[in-house]
């Protein structure tokens, strides 16, 4: 690839073209909480080299990326580059059916009412997603919650209401859960209650509703993923009979 020539195509896009072909591309992709992630698709070692050493010189850091850990060969790469692991996420088969996840049976806290997926109302939503990201920020940090993370128009975290369940008491959300379709199995994207009202059921709850939900309409089988350090939601899954079935790791060029 002697003729290999590394373009900067946009802001935060780069192309690799050996002579007129494309054989490689890489983005940056920034994240609500200020973090870059780096993405580089190419077949060969010496086109990802080539373009993560344009890209990385580039680009402030520090830089961040996420990886399939079944994937050694591009775990590979990015170590070369100079990333190394900063934490891990497991992903989780979670069964939908009541009898597998024990849910049937479980009671849904006083006074609150679970909104389905779809029928939630957005400036709700935001109220309650804007004061646990306020909560988690003192705490743990943002960073700590899941690496996708999405972002709309002036950093508006809930880009799409229709894909969130609700938990309320009156007129007012005490926590959310994100449902979102990819590939062949739904996607349990977030889940997250106030602070001030953890501890009563309300995460169980949501999910019973949407598992339920999800098993009516002839879905077996839904995904997670949770911080390997999130003892909470680590023991709420594995509770309901979820299964760990893979990892991802997110990496850091500091």
């Amino acid at each position: 690839m002697n003729s290999l020539a590394i373009t900067r195509v946009a802001l935060t896009q780069w192309q690799a073209m050996d002579d007129d072909q494309l054989v490689g591309r890489g983005d940056i992709s920034p994240r609500p909480d200020g973090r870059l992630f780096v993405s580089i698709d190419a077949w060969h070692d010496a086109v990802f080299d080539r373009l993560a050493a344009a890209m990385l010189a580039k680009t402030r850091r520090p830089l961040h990326t996420v990886v399939d850990e079944c994937d050694t060969e591009l775990l590979s790469r990015w170590g070369r580059a100079g990333f190394t692991t900063r934490r891990r996420e497991w992903e989780y088969l979670v069964p939908t059916d009541p009898r597998a996840t024990g849910l049937g049976s479980a009671p849904i806290p006083t006074g609150i009412t679970v909104v389905p997926v779809g029928r939630a109302q957005a400036e709700p939503l935001r109220v309650v997603d804007r004061l646990i990201r306020d909560e988690v920020e003192a705490t743990v940090g943002w960073q700590e919650m899941p690496a996708e993370i999405l972002s709309g128009v002036d950093g508006d975290t809930i880009v799409d209401p229709s894909k969130y369940a609700a938990a309320q008491r009156a007129d007012e959300y005490l926590g959310l859960l994100r449902l979102v379709q990819v590939t062949r199995l739904p996607r349990i994207g977030l889940i997250a209650v106030r602070a001030d009202q953890r501890r009563r059921g309300i995460a169980r709850a949501m999910l019973a509703q949407t598992l339920g939900a999800l098993h009516e309409l002839g879905t077996t089988t839904a995904t997670a993923e949770v911080n390997e350090s999130n003892r909470a939601a680590t023991a709420l899954f594995e509770g309901i009979g979820s299964r760990r079935v893979n990892s991802n790791v997110e990496l850091v060029l500091r």
